[in-house]
């Protein structure tokens, strides 16, 4: 059989392997959708009515702990839903005490929870983001931020939180351009970060240069793209999603809101390289970072989840739009729970849980091992995950890398060259080149001489003989 199987993405993929397995593919290096076995399958469903709370109404966000505890924002009935990491309730949060009087959320958007489970709930219709602690009780509000750099008409309304171990708080705030809202420890704003460029239309640019004062009134104005979601890694880096179609919908803020992140793959994450016009490039509203610098993204447009590694190659997709199981209505968060993975749907009001397959597995230990630096290991789990799905192209630039490390370079050179990967193909082929320098040194020198002292040796005889001659002829 061939080795790649064209996917139609306009209207779905192939049919599905299983019950709770979606149809999965990859991209390779030429752009085109190649079959792939499934990452992760469905295994359950969780719902309020489930959990014998009620229904959820409109859940907007979701967060996991290292211990794999679960808080669902249960938006609509303005409370924090905490189960365990067998998705039994713990809990519902829906109050705390507020300077001796019961106080309550209403609307909530967004939701985080440190390592030693605290929470921050951006309390969006009450203008304010709410901190306690892991009893649920208050340990400050973050309010209206006074500074020179808001407008005098600023209205704040938090949509995402998320803190660092210095408990630094970064807000995504509606109808905020600057980038993320920093708030110090005692949460006085501090400053904006990691705002998104300008995305400007060419030829409406043109049109303006020409307009009159009145018509350019009129237009939109030139703002950059607002952000739609964002998380915060174990070292303080935030990893944001933003509606940016023409240019990088993911980002990797630095305390500098610098992005690093690395896009060293075939191509930039993004989600979907292939879509129809009617219905668009993926919109992207959540990310999820995951051990050893992987990391996932929601398209809430087609209801796919895409994990990347650190690199930028683009590991796995899984999900859709749909009523079977693995598929989802509105899809609005999702967050990694050791090797499961669970996505909250808004509309239907429920947790879709998706644990990893055999592939799945191999394909993750492939990139732990790699990234701790286990070189054998890395190649031998690149080389399996290879023999489940040949059309993982990214495998062998893997083994390409374990290889590299271990300086195989000969033999990494032809892992770089079967996954099209120039870069690594380059720097195998020159170490190659001197280490094969190194290790011949000797006879090429030895040749060298030897070849120069046979020219000077003919040209001696050349010359005498020429002289011979010469002195006969007179």
């Amino acid at each position: 059989m061939g080795l790649a199987c064209l996917l139609c993405l306009g209207n779905a993929a192939a049919t599905a392997f299983a019950d709770g397995q979606t149809d999965a593919y990859n991209y390779s290096y030429w752009g085109e959708a190649v079959r792939s076995p499934a990452a992760y399958e469905a295994t359950r469903i969780v719902t309020g009515t489930e959990l014998k709370i009620g229904t959820f109404k409109e859940p907007n966000d979701m967060h996991v702990t290292a211990d794999e505890r679960v808080y669902v924002l249960d938006s609509g009935n303005s409370r924090i839903v905490e189960l365990d990491r067998e998705l039994k309730l713990i809990r519902v949060i829906d109050s705390f005490d507020h300077d001796g009087q019961k106080d309550y959320f209403k609307n909530p958007q967004g939701l985080y929870v440190s390592d030693n489970g605290q929470l921050l709930v951006a309390d969006s219709e009450h203008q304010r983001v709410v901190h306690l602690d892991e009893q649920g009780q208050l340990i400050k509000i973050v309010e209206q931020p006074q500074s020179d750099l808001l407008k005098a008409d600023f209205q704040f309304k938090p949509l995402r939180v998320v803190m660092d171990k210095g408990e630094r708080i970064y807000v995504m705030a509606e109808g905020v351009f600057d980038g993320f809202m920093e708030f110090n420890s005692d949460g006085s704003f501090a400053s904006f970060i990691g705002a998104n460029r300008v995305s400007v239309d060419p030829v409406e640019y043109l049109w303006k240069r020409f307009a009159t004062r009145q018509q350019r009134s009129q237009m939109v104005m030139f703002t950059p793209t607002e952000f739609t979601n964002m998380d915060i890694d174990e070292e303080g880096f935030i990893y944001a999603t933003s509606g940016d179609l023409k240019g990088l919908p993911i980002k990797k803020l630095n305390a500098q809101g610098a992005d690093i992140l690395r896009r060293e793959g075939y191509y930039p994450p993004q989600g979907d390289l292939l879509y129809t016009n009617e219905k668009g490039p993926s919109r992207l509203v959540d990310v999820d970072v995951g051990d050893s610098d992987m990391y996932s993204v929601l398209d809430a447009k087609m209801g796919r989840v895409f994990t990347y590694n650190g690199d930028g190659y683009l590991l796995h997709m899984f999900g859709g739009i749909g009523n079977r199981l693995g598929q989802f209505n509105t899809p609005v968060s999702l967050e990694r729970a050791g090797e499961r993975m669970l996505v909250l749907d808004k509309a239907l009001g429920e947790i879709t849980v998706f644990q990893t397959t055999e592939y799945g597995r191999t394909l993750h230990e492939a990139v732990r091992s790699y990234f701790n630096g286990d070189e054998e290991g890395s190649a031998a789990s690149f080389a399996k995950a290879a023999d489940m799905n040949a059309n993982l192209e990214y495998a062998y630039a893997g083994i390409g890398k374990a290889l590299l490390r271990q300086k195989d370079y000969a033999q990494s050179a032809q892992y770089f060259k079967r996954s099209m990967e120039r870069e690594g193909y380059s720097k195998a082929f020159l170490l190659f080149r001197k280490e094969l320098l190194r290790e011949h040194f000797s006879w090429i020198m030895s040749g060298l001489f030897l070849i120069v002292a046979v020219l000077v040796t003919v040209t001696i005889v050349r010359r005498q003989r020429r002289g011979t001659t010469n002195a006969g002829i007179k």
